[in-house]
């Protein structure tokens, strides 16, 4: 069964608190693993959390702070200790090459030949993903170094509608063949279309930002994504705090969000400088500005992609069938 979620396995900015942990997140996208950001405790996190060298497909770094990549040594050697069988991709900037070799190669441990480095450079730069049933995407962002965000995306496709497939006869192999053939010819003798019988499916988005000041590039990593994971390191009072930093505001963070039509925001990287009890501040601040859901993370938690929207077309089916 496929799924779709983000697994955080940890949601601290520089310093890791009590309460949580370096950086480290995994999204699972049917089937695959893509590891943002493996920070330290990144290897024991995901034993926490019940997920295993096995389900990484992708090692994604932003840039080569610390906090977003001291988790690579210990990541990289469980995927060879573990005898993992499938390709790794590991995308990470190239100006930082050296120390994606010093991580890479940070103990003796008896390599593995699975990982394929991608380093990315230049504004935006599309990766490889032949073997993915997605587009992946790195584009260059506003820090003291060099880092970079990333974007996900699926291709569109059509959802069949049952009560109009019923409704001409088409049922069994004919639906595989409508689908293949854009038409079919019903039992009835009736040419039944594709357009018919289903409507578009636009493809699911996702979008990972991490340490950044506002640029044109978180811009267009967030326009019209399902999900965007973003740096919230600082509230509104320590603005000039984040810019000195490079880092976004919670208020800034809820800006990008409305003004790209993302549908869930996903706040994290909180500065240590900040208690427990100033967490609600963070979300009320957001959603003065940002009226869709947000999810400020924890440690350990699982969000799930939002569900798909449904069209008018499919709206209407199912208050036709009292759904």
């Amino acid at each position: 069964m496929s799924v779709r979620d983000l697994i955080v396995l940890g949601s601290a900015s520089a310093v890791p608190t009590k309460a949580r942990n370096h950086n480290g997140y995994l999204l699972r996208w049917d089937g695959q693993g893509l590891l943002f950001d493996p920070g330290e405790g990144t290897q024991r996190q995901m034993t926490h959390a019940g997920v295993s060298a096995n389900d990484v497909t992708w090692i994604c770094v932003t840039h080569f702070h610390g906090d977003h990549c001291l988790g690579v040594p210990g990541v990289v050697q469980r995927i060879a200790r573990d005898g993992v069988g499938h390709p790794v991709d590991a995308a990470f900037p190239a100006s930082g090459e050296r120390y994606w070799e010093r991580l890479r190669n940070a103990a003796v441990f008896r390599d593995t030949d699975v990982i394929r480095e991608r380093p990315v450079s230049g504004e935006r730069m599309a990766l490889d993903t032949a073997d993915a049933p997605f587009t992946l995407v790195a584009r260059r962002l506003s820090h003291p170094v060099e880092a970079y965000g990333y974007r996900l995306e699926e291709s569109g496709g059509r959802t069949m509608l049952p009560a109009e497939l019923a409704a001409r006869g088409v049922r069994g192999p004919l639906v595989r063949r409508l689908q293949e053939d854009g038409q079919v010819t019903a039992p009835d003798g009736r040419t039944v279309t594709l357009e018919e019988c289903s409507v578009p499916r636009p493809g699911q988005k996702f979008a990972f930002v991490m340490d950044t000041r506002l640029c044109d590039g978180v811009r267009e990593l967030a326009d019209g994504v399902d999900m965007l994971v973003i740096e919230s390191t600082f509230l509104h009072e320590d603005a000039a705090l984040a810019a000195e930093y490079g880092h976004l505001t919670s208020v800034q963070a809820a800006t990008v969000a409305a003004e790209a039509g993302v549908r869930h925001l996903v706040l994290t990287h909180f500065s240590e400088r900040y208690r427990v009890e100033d967490e609600t501040r963070f979300v009320d601040e957001a959603s003065a500005v940002f009226n869709g859901d947000i999810t400020l993370v924890h440690d350990l938690d699982r969000i799930p992609m939002p569900p798909r929207r449904l069209t008018a077309r499919q709206r209407g089916q199912d208050s036709r069938h009292g759904s």
